[in-house]
């Protein structure tokens, strides 16, 4: 370059070194990174070719092309991705958001309730319950872990309490027709209950509230890196009241008083089976967690303890929509099947494959 480092002469450079480097698409490479390098739009970019660049964009430029050159993916240099209607952060040892995960938050979405009317309340603390109960749980349970084998009722008390509430949430409104007591205040509908297993960087989760505001979500990850980050995006996002994140083993972290009383189970687990991992990409196979991607040898092992688990978490009626491979859909719909499931359906992602599970709990 010369020494007039123009917006135009900088993108031209970076598209002719991406190239050369193999880039699948070394424009919107070229874009992303100048875009970020100098805190302009891509439109920005396209009115402003004759705006030189600072000595500071020049080098940040220069390190964000380097890094793109050796493969790295675009997300984790920007540190950003965006996912449906909001922006998550991202960070290397988290799966990126892929955009066939849109699609699953769409079926997922699709099956839950139609949203409540909204009817005027008094002000109230509106989190998801399992929040404040899961304190008393955990306290009640340090309690009985420190204490002796006695002060253990605290927590049966606890989960008492947690289930009183949650039974309360489900029971408390009228039924379709059944008349309000006269002069009766009009009760709050229940918030609707969702658990996103295996969250990575809590996209799934941090979408669902963002549409649904009359959900609460709880959203689990065996990684502490994974749960940290959700915990961040959904703390960005304004999130945190409605988005609870924790970390622990597929739905173990979900209260056991919430068991049978979900309304929707989503997830997007690991699910590449062994032998193609062999054949992804270089940027996903040299900088995504593959603890994150592998699914065992036919991709569905980790869908063979989720099934179980959600046919117990789920209240009759409530659904689930898993993401899985393409070579695997057909088999795993048998195995949900076989769980006891009904309505089990495989939806197509935005380039024809098959890639969400569906099914519903029977009533």
């Amino acid at each position: 370059m010369g020494d007039m480092w123009t917006v135009k002469a900088a993108l031209d450079w970076t598209v002719g070194y991406l190239e050369r480097k193999g880039d699948e698409n070394p424009r919107l490479s070229a874009e992303w990174l100048l875009s970020e390098a100098c805190d302009m739009s891509r439109i920005q970019l396209y009115v402003s070719f004759d705006r030189p660049l600072s000595l500071e964009e020049r080098d940040i430029l220069r390190g964000y092309v380097t890094r793109r050159g050796k493969g790295e993916p675009l997300q984790y240099i920007t540190g950003y991705a965006p996912f449906r209607h909001i922006q998550v952060k991202v960070r290397p040892g988290v799966l990126i958001p892929r955009p066939e995960t849109e699609v699953l938050v769409s079926e997922a979405l699709a099956l839950l309730p139609a949203a409540h009317r909204r009817v005027a309340l008094d002000s109230t603390i509106d989190a998801w319950e399992g929040d404040a109960l899961i304190a008393v749980e955990a306290a009640a349970a340090e309690a009985a872990q420190a204490a002796s084998d006695d002060d253990s009722e605290a927590l049966k008390r606890s989960q008492q309490v947690i289930s009183d509430y949650l039974g309360a949430q489900h029971d408390h409104a009228p039924g379709e027709g059944e008349a309000r007591p006269e002069g009766s205040a009009p009760s709050k509908p229940r918030p609707l209950l969702v658990a996103d297993i295996c969250t990575g960087s809590g996209c799934i989760a941090c979408s669902i509230a963002y549409e649904r505001s009359d959900t609460r979500v709880i959203a689990t990850d065996i990684a502490p890196e994974a749960v940290a980050l959700a915990k961040d995006n959904a703390a960005e996002l304004g999130l945190s009241d409605r988005v609870r994140i924790e970390q622990g083993d597929l739905g173990s972290p979900v209260p056991v008083a919430a068991m049978g009383r979900l309304d929707l189970v989503v997830s997007n687990p690991p699910y590449v089976p062994t032998a193609v991992l062999a054949e992804i990409p270089r940027e996903v196979a040299d900088f995504e967690p593959s603890l994150a991607l592998d699914g065992g040898a036919d991709g569905n092992d980790i869908l063979r303890r989720l099934l179980p688990w959600t046919a117990a978490a789920l209240r009759p009626g409530g659904g689930f929509a898993f993401e899985l491979h393409e070579t695997c859909l057909g088999a795993a719909a048998e195995l949900a099947r076989q769980a006891g499931f009904q309505q089990v359906r495989i939806v197509d992602d935005l380039a024809g494959r098959p890639r969400v599970l569906t099914g519903v709990k029977p009533v």
